[in-house]
């Protein structure tokens, strides 16, 4: 194997582990779990991971379990200290009142205290796509408008390419992500008619998350009957299934913001539904590679479930 092939390859493994993390944030992930998800010797995986991310293994574990930890404080007030502990795999409230206070220097209580009190102030959901100045956002609150429907999904199969970095850097990438993402696809005959959404999913949630770490993953929805061999180029996961509130809009490029602000600032604030805890998307009618000046036709997909009193 040439030396690019097997850095792609030891790239895909590291994709591989992060997919496994996300589903089983609830478990307490020893290494022999996670070296044997990746396919690598236990000896040498940490290694390898912190080798490849630039980030030991038990910081990454431990940085995606309290960013969890932000957005269920904020935005899942319905959900208990010790509901949050065994969410995102500890065993009780004390032990994540530690690591959280730890991690951050406060508990996890007076965070929640504090993000309620200045929650008029909320982090603009834009942030997906770009930065926008928050006095843009008094002028104009609502600039784009669709139409919402709450729907259940099955679970989809999806293959992908991923980026890690800022959305600055994914905005550069995205033309060759993609085109590298159907390149791919068409040599392993994965392209039916019909049956491939395009997909961008955000799995880190920009409030709470460190930019430069961001993850993106584009996909293509792929039958569940035919075989996505991961070839050190594409990766394979499974696109959950579920609730989702799903926003219907035709927007220009610079538009996408102001629909995502809409999604989660107007609409789900009086839905009777809140966020729950998955991985929003974006699902592309037609090329999502138009020119500038061109109306897009997307459905923001957000996973949600009933408001608990």
């Amino acid at each position: 194997m040439s030396d690019i092939r097997c850095q792609e390859d030891y790239i895909r493994r590291i994709h591989k582990v992060q997919d496994y993390i996300e589903l089983h944030l609830g478990k307490s992930l020893s290494i022999e779990e996670l070296s044997d998800a990746a396919g690598f010797s236990k000896y040498h995986f940490s290694r390898i991971f912190q080798g490849i991310l630039n980030e030991p293994l038990a910081h990454y574990v431990n940085r995606i379990r309290m960013e969890n930890a932000l957005f269920l404080l904020a935005h899942r007030t319905d959900k208990s200290m010790t509901d949050i502990a065994y969410e995102l795999g500890l065993s009780d409230s004390a032990v994540f009142s530690r690591a959280f206070k730890n991690y951050y220097g406060m508990s996890p209580r007076e965070y929640r205290k504090e993000y309620s009190k200045n929650c008029k102030e909320s982090f603009l959901l834009s942030e997906y796509n770009k930065n926008t100045a928050k006095k843009e956002w008094v002028s104009n609150p609502f600039p784009v408008t669709g139409k919402i429907t709450v729907e259940t999904m099955e679970e989809k199969q999806v293959a992908y390419v991923r980026h890690i970095g800022t959305y600055e850097t994914l905005a550069k990438e995205y033309g060759s992500l993609m085109q590298t993402l159907f390149t791919y696809a068409m040599k392993q005959h994965l392209l039916v008619e019909g049956q491939n959404w395009v997909l961008a999913m955000y799995h880190d949630n920009p409030e709470f998350g460190q930019e430069s770490q961001f993850r993106t993953s584009l996909c293509l929805t792929v039958p569940k009957s035919m075989q996505i061999q991961e070839d050190g180029i594409l990766g394979r996961m499974m696109l959950e299934g579920g609730l989702y509130a799903v926003g219907h809009f035709q927007i220009h490029q610079n538009q996408y913001p102001d629909a995502w602000n809409y999604m989660y600032q107007e609409w789900i604030a009086g839905s009777g539904y809140v966020p729950r805890n998955s991985y929003p998307f974006e699902a592309y009618h037609v090329d999502a590679s138009v020119s500038e000046g061109s109306i897009h036709e997307v459905d923001i997909y957000v996973p949600i479930e009933p408001i608990r009193f």
